[in-house]
């Protein structure tokens, strides 16, 4: 079983999700093609702006009006994105089926940004529950979505603490974290891809053509 899943399964999930991203990205094109007024509408220099200044924490005065939504959510995605791609163990996997080495982050640092994740999906969901704009909003996919962005982590966690059995708990991380590499391209987590569009254009409308600013 951890043969095939630390095998044939990852590769499958990185052909899935290369592929539905490519198909994903491809897709939007021709939509924004269609679309007559968004090509010509597209800014260099304001989709630059617009994307660096929503990068930036608290730049906004959406995020200014919820800091603790703001503090959160950048250090789930900052630490969602950087412990599977540094974790030492995840290197190790790479190089061992690839041969491709780069720096790894510390074993206390990765610990620490993965308690991060997990807490973040915590608050998260807790603010989904709680409050009623918000709960108005979530249907179960957004549930389901938070649970497959947490498992691979909380699992990653327990097997590197060794709090159960090892062997069977790198196999549920492993074929957790496949299934959130594989769902991205499929559901609202791939507006990782979709951001820096979306900001484009926007920041492109709002700048060029209205003169004005989009946060």
């Amino acid at each position: 079983m951890y043969e095939f899943v630390s095998g044939p399964l990852v590769w499958i999930a990185f052909i899935v999700f290369v592929s539905g991203m490519v198909y994903q990205f491809v897709t939007m094109l021709r939509s924004a093609k269609k679309d007559k007024v968004i090509y010509p509408y597209m800014s260099l220099k304001y989709s630059l702006r617009s994307l660096f200044h929503w990068m930036i924490p608290f730049a906004s005065r959406n995020m200014r009006a919820r800091y603790e939504v703001t503090i959160v959510t950048f250090l789930f995605h900052v630490c969602l994105i950087l412990v599977p791609i540094f974790l030492l163990a995840h290197i190790v996997m790479f190089s061992f089926a690839w041969g491709l080495k780069w720096g790894a982050l510390s074993s206390v640092a990765g610990t620490d940004m993965t308690i991060i994740v997990i807490l973040a999906c915590l608050f998260f969901l807790i603010r989904r529950l709680m409050l009623p704009e918000i709960k108005f909003v979530t249907d179960p996919s957004d549930y389901l979505l938070l649970a497959i962005a947490a498992v691979p982590f909380i699992t990653g966690l327990a097997a590197n603490q060794q709090w159960f059995d090892y062997q069977a708990t790198v196999i549920v991380h492993i074929i957790t974290g496949a299934v959130m590499l594989m769902v991205i391209p499929f559901t609202r987590l791939s507006h990782m891809l979709f951001f820096p569009f979306t900001r484009a254009y926007m920041g492109s409308e709002f700048g060029a053509v209205r003169n004005a600013r989009d946060w």
